[in-house]
């Protein structure tokens, strides 16, 4: 499995050629739906995209946990996690990607 990242920059290069604006207005297009998604997400809502998956802030309670190197328990924090879920069709294209069933 290879280690590659896809940047800000590409998704913005993809949109540019893809929908035919400009680099500067796909560059904005993009920033305006991760602002959104961000700030849904901040404001605890969940977001689903069709075909791709859905993202939501999960609560976790405290509990006790163990330092693995000295044994020793301490407490973690009650906290706020992101969580994301694949669609079943992202799923299957990933499957079959993979030449799985």
């Amino acid at each position: 499995m290879s280690n590659n990242t896809i940047t800000r920059a590409q998704l913005a290069e993809a949109v540019y050629q893809e929908v035919g604006l400009s680099r500067n207005e796909s560059a904005d297009l993009l920033e305006a739906v991760l602002t959104r998604i961000s700030d849904a997400l901040s404001r605890g809502e969940t977001v689903k995209i069709s075909s791709f998956g859905s993202f939501s802030v999960r609560r976790k309670g405290q509990r006790i946990g163990r330092n693995p190197k000295t044994g020793q328990e301490v407490p973690i924090l009650p906290r706020k996690v992101l969580v994301y879920r694949p669609s079943q069709v992202l799923k299957d294209r990933i499957t079959k990607s993979l030449g799985g069933h």
